[in-house]
């Protein structure tokens, strides 16, 4: 396994917003690796940290000629019809995420950081319109994950797919609310896998949570946290959770297409262990 290291990024960061508000600017932080921020969208809330991943370069990163899935000839309408309905807005008090649905009598998964991003009741958005009161049944801060129990029945759990069996080049689709525009959906390919990411706690004082990540180019923003990155049959490969974004000269970012998803594989195993 080969090292890869980024030059040092210059500038702050700053969490995009919904348009009816500005949001807080993160931390300065400055390190010789590539930094990206979390994805939870909010009026006053947020997270108040940026993110440093760290890159090892593994083997499987580096892929022989072979046949790829296409985005271009994909038929994205189908998969987006059929997965849809698995994905959920998240509204914790000003902030907001997205979350997938685990069960049909309403458990939900999304990210540690969306619900602990700022104070306020739990409420899940359905794909159908209704908005339902949800409680925070357990989170798993060190691998930024959280499951919620909506008060709902009828809901269409989201498809697992082996992550190990992801390549890259795959071809994917991000599914989420970024700043609150709920049932978005954007295309891309597996950029990379096995990424190290770092992502610094709540607090100064909390504990950075790291994880290996899933690289896309599908467009993520702030408010995509805990929504679906799902392959070409409509199969959650990862739960979508942190992108690069380097501040622009109006103070606001968003998406470059380097984007950071939870492998499904690791989330399962934690939900499992959630109960």
């Amino acid at each position: 396994m080969t090292e890869q290291s980024f030059p040092a990024m210059s500038g702050s960061l700053v969490e995009p917003q919904p348009a009816v508000a500005r949001t807080p600017k993160f931390w300065r932080r400055t390190a010789p690796a590539l930094t990206v921020a979390a994805l939870v969208a909010g009026l006053f809330g947020g997270v108040t940290g940026a993110v440093v991943a760290t890159s090892d370069t593994p083997a499987n990163t580096t892929v022989a000629a072979r046949t790829v899935s296409n985005t271009s000839t994909q038929d994205w309408s189908t998969v987006a019809a059929s997965v849809l309905p698995s994905v959920v807005q998240v509204n914790v008090g000003d902030g907001l995420g997205s979350g997938v649905v685990l069960s049909a009598d309403g458990k939900i998964l999304t990210n540690n950081h969306v619900v602990a991003s700022s104070g306020g009741a739990v409420t899940v958005k359905l794909n159908d319109g209704r908005e339902v009161p949800a409680t925070v049944v357990s989170t798993d801060p060190a691998s930024d994950l959280a499951v919620l129990q909506a008060s709902v029945t009828g809901l269409t759990p989201i498809k697992w797919a082996d992550s190990d069996a992801v390549k890259v080049g795959d071809a994917v689709m991000a599914i989420g609310s970024p700043s609150g525009l709920q049932g978005t959906v954007t295309t891309g390919i597996v950029s990379a896998l096995d990424r190290k990411v770092t992502v610094p706690g709540q607090t100064r004082r909390a504990q950075p949570v790291s994880y290996q990540a899933i690289q896309t180019d599908a467009s993520i923003n702030p408010g995509n946290s805990g929504g679906a990155l799902v392959n070409a049959a409509g199969e959650l490969v990862g739960i979508n959770s942190a992108i690069y974004s380097p501040a622009s000269s109006s103070g606001e970012a968003g998406s470059v297409g380097i984007g950071f998803a939870i492998p499904s594989n690791t989330a399962r195993q934690i939900v499992d262990q959630l109960g």
